[in-house]
């Protein structure tokens, strides 16, 4: 029982977007997440398509081109809440697009964090946004931004890391934040498992033997005040179901993208050197201080590791910040225009 609630906070919890709320039809081989594709897509150099939509003024009528990259078990349709309104008035253009085997998107069962980079550059060419456009990562969608932030720093105007998760595997995190932290050993079993049990995994997380994987709905134990709202008053909100992971290829789909996101990866953020000693771009992160799923302690470590990173605090946020238009607000003007709200500067005793 223990076991169970650790692999579906794990793999429920960083994907903390709307969902569909149609279970997906039966999968066969090369699909993904849903095989209705009626979205707009693009086809990458390796023959895959990626399916994207847009939202805010017309690209060609645009100041500021912004992609955004969703979290797991999301897709292209999440709920990120800047209003048409501030679209207009900056005259942004919103890209949202599915990643890899999710939504509309072909699966890649060689996904890697230099993939995800590269189908985010590509979809950028591809759309014809320009030499430069934005990035915002929402939950562990982030991993993919800070690939971009390493392979490709010279395509990036700026970059937003919102709710970023956190691997324990980086090599410059100290013990002492995490050793009595008890999502660290949650994500080595669940890593362990997914990568070398994966029947084990599928069978768990399917089964009805044992009481329903739901466990985390609606549970004060994962969720702040403000996230508890956003559960009990979003239309259509919904974890992922047994009926969603019970398709095998939303299932390995899943896997292999929490396999990438919290495996090794082939380089430590926090020895990132500043990409923009010249302040052409700017790089935030945005982190909600009653988190319970990314704790901000560990935020505040990484942004002073990188003190060229802009770190931005919501006093009573939790992780479902994007579901907050005031917060989705700031964080496109600090994104686009370098706004500092001052009531988003953390409060750190000295």
């Amino acid at each position: 029982m223990v076991f169970k609630k650790m692999v579906v906070l794990m793999m429920g919890c960083l994907g903390l977007e709307k969902q569909p709320t149609q279970p997906a039809p039966p999968a066969e081989n090369g699909e993904s997440l849903t095989i209705d594709c009626g979205a707009a897509r693009i086809r990458l150099s390796d023959g895959r398509f990626l399916a994207y939509t847009e939202r805010g003024v017309p690209k060609n009528k645009s100041n500021y081109r912004v992609i955004v990259v969703h979290g797991f078990g999301s897709s292209k349709e999440m709920n990120f809440m800047v209003t048409q309104d501030i679209l207009d008035e900056l005259k942004i253009y919103l890209l949202l697009f599915d990643r890899a085997g999710y939504g509309e998107s072909d699966p890649n069962p060689k996904r890697s964090l230099k993939s995800e980079a590269s189908d985010i550059e590509e979809l950028a060419d591809k759309l014809q946004l320009g030499s430069k456009f934005y990035v915002l990562g929402v939950s562990l969608g982030c991993y993919p931004v800070w690939s971009c932030l390493k392979r490709i720093p010279d395509r990036l105007a700026g970059i937003a890391l919102v709710v970023p998760y956190i691997n324990y595997k980086w090599p410059s995190l100290p013990n002492n934040l995490t050793k009595d932290d008890y999502r660290k050993g949650l994500s080595r079993w669940t890593l362990f498992v997914a990568r070398y049990a994966p029947r084990l995994l599928y069978w768990w997380l399917t089964q009805k033997l044992f009481p329903s994987s739901t466990v985390l709905d609606r549970n004060p134990a994962f969720f702040s005040r403000k996230d508890l709202e956003v559960l009990k008053n979003t239309p259509g909100y919904q974890l992922l179901s047994q009926n969603k992971i019970r398709n095998r290829t939303v299932f390995d789909s899943l896997r292999r993208d929490f396999i990438v996101a919290f495996g090794k990866w082939d380089f430590d953020p926090m020895d990132l050197t500043d990409p923009y000693p010249q302040k052409e771009s700017t790089v935030h992160i945005w982190q909600g201080y009653e988190d319970k799923v990314v704790p901000f302690q560990l935020q505040r470590y990484v942004s002073g590791k990188l003190p060229w990173i802009r770190y931005h605090e919501v006093p009573d946020g939790g992780h479902l910040l994007v579901y907050d238009s005031a917060v989705c607000e700031a964080i496109i003007r600090s994104l686009v225009l370098g706004e500092d709200p001052p009531l988003y500067r953390p409060e750190i005793a000295n």
